[in-house]
């Protein structure tokens, strides 16, 4: 049977069974139920425990097949010598999804570990039963006010388009709250953990036909077939930017992927090609991962490599320059009529070539918005980076070029860096974000390590 047709269940089930709830705080099972309990998560929560007949005030039942109504999915944080009866109580169940929290598995050095996690999935197969996991910390659906972990903090996330998928959990747990103290909104976020048989390639249609999923990151180690994920990926390119951060490019970090994960992390340049192959855009850090996935999501892609620097001061503009000279961009010279706007605006001992220094005019707000809006109908450049760090003197520039910005909306990429003492920006940063009208970020270098990705991803699925 097809397991990955029971995602759906998996992700949005109308009852969950907690398969060795506590209400101990030093045992997994109390924190599952926490998240449950506190995460919002409208449907019904069915604690088990042979040894309880009430957990955090919900009746309990000795046993998964004692309980008389149907679930979609369990959560299972028990020993895991134990799992193997508990897969097949599932399996008689007709539960849809599990979420196999208990470590012990292919991950460990004793063969064992690897024979039960066979069998574990011929049980799964056999019964048709998606299943997240073994060894993770859970997966949780925002938009569902779902949280089938051992975290319940997630649950305070903000709801958005982003999908975050990892091999680990540290990571995701990462990830997710670098997006919370960021005001990035997350649709799920799912722990796929040692991978009995749900894989990066099995999750990924899912994904590309979810509504609330509008981009999705993965984090990847090592992959047993990783052929299935960029075959998967290719037959959706396009249809959803996908941006992946791979580890495990040194040995020490290859031999920590084998054990983490039990898979080898694999040769990086091989990854690199068939990820770019497949449409994926792959990136070199986890700040990166987050700001491309946000990015993607609100930004269009540079019809070409074609960028204008503007900039309030000289020493950020520089920054930019040399992170988009190596990452293959092009500070492009301006048009005829473009450059004679910016030669009327500014005094010559300004820097009036791209990249433009705009700091003679801070106390001219017309004159730095005739040079934006010129820069923006200039044929020649297919983006803008707009860099501009507060000064006494240049208090109103933001405010004095919101308008335009959001009139703009967009129509080329504009990537900006506009860092002032807190309170002072922020509200219209944030403001002009939430109308679409650009994509900020707090250094000139993750500016244009973004701009440069954008386009690259563009090429991708060209």
């Amino acid at each position: 049977m097809e397991t990955s047709n029971n995602l759906k269940a998996l992700f949005n089930p109308e009852a969950v069974a907690v398969i060795g709830a506590s209400e101990n705080p030093e045992k997994l099972g109390y924190h599952v139920m926490k998240s449950l309990t506190t995460g919002g998560f409208e449907g019904r929560i069915i604690p088990v425990n042979p040894g309880s007949k009430e957990i955090m005030g919900i009746p309990s039942s000795p046993s998964l097949g004692e309980f008389p109504g149907s679930i979609d999915l369990a959560v299972v944080v028990v020993p895991a010598g134990v799992v193997p009866r508990i897969f097949e109580d599932c399996e008689h169940k007709a539960v849809k999804g599990i979420v196999l929290i208990t470590a012990g598995f292919k991950e460990i050095d004793d063969p064992s570990g690897a024979q039960q996690q066979t069998a574990l999935a011929q049980i799964a197969q056999r019964a048709g039963i998606s299943v997240i996991g073994p060894n993770t910390f859970g997966m949780i659906n925002l938009h569902g006010n779902l949280n089938a972990s051992f975290t319940p903090e997630f649950s305070l996330a903000q709801k958005g388009g982003l999908t975050l998928v990892s091999q680990s959990g540290g990571i995701s747990h990462l990830l997710a709250f670098m997006a919370m103290r960021q005001g990035v909104g997350l649709s799920k976020i799912v722990g796929l953990g040692n991978r009995l048989n749900i894989d990066f390639a099995d999750i990924l249609p899912y994904l590309i036909e979810d509504p609330e999923t509008e981009v999705i990151a993965l984090y990847l180690e090592g992959l047993d077939e990783p052929k299935r994920l960029m075959a998967a990926a290719s037959a959706h390119r396009g249809k959803k930017p996908i941006v992946a951060f791979k580890t495990g490019n040194s040995e020490t970090g290859d031999k920590a992927s084998l054990s983490h994960t039990g898979s080898m992390a694999g040769n990086q340049e091989v990854y690199e090609g068939a990820l770019r192959q497949a449409g994926i855009l792959r990136v070199e850090s986890i700040q990166s991962l987050l700001d491309m996935a946000r990015a993607l999501a609100i930004c269009p892609r540079p019809e070409g490599p074609r960028i204008a620097v503007l900039t309030g001061q000289a020493g950020p503009g520089m920054a930019a320059c040399d992170i988009c000279e190596a990452e293959g961009l092009k500070i492009s010279p301006f048009k005829p009529e473009t450059q004679g706007i910016i030669n009327g605006l500014l005094p010559p001992l300004a820097i009036r070539t791209n990249p433009v220094d705009m700091g003679p005019a801070w106390y001219d707000s017309s004159s730095i918005h005739g040079i934006i809006e010129a820069v923006m109908e200039d044929s020649n450049i297919d983006g803008i980076l707009l860099l501009m760090m507060f000064a006494s003197a240049n208090g109103e520039a933001v405010a004095n070029i919101f308008d335009l910005l959001v009139e703009w909306n967009q129509k080329k990429p504009v990537i900006t860096c506009l860092v002032s003492p807190p309170g002072v920006w922020d509200g219209q940063v944030g403001d002009l974000e939430k109308a679409g009208a650009i994509f900020d970020l707090p250094t000139p270098e993750r500016a244009a390590k973004v701009m440069a990705g954008l386009y690259h991803y563009g090429k991708l699925v060209k």
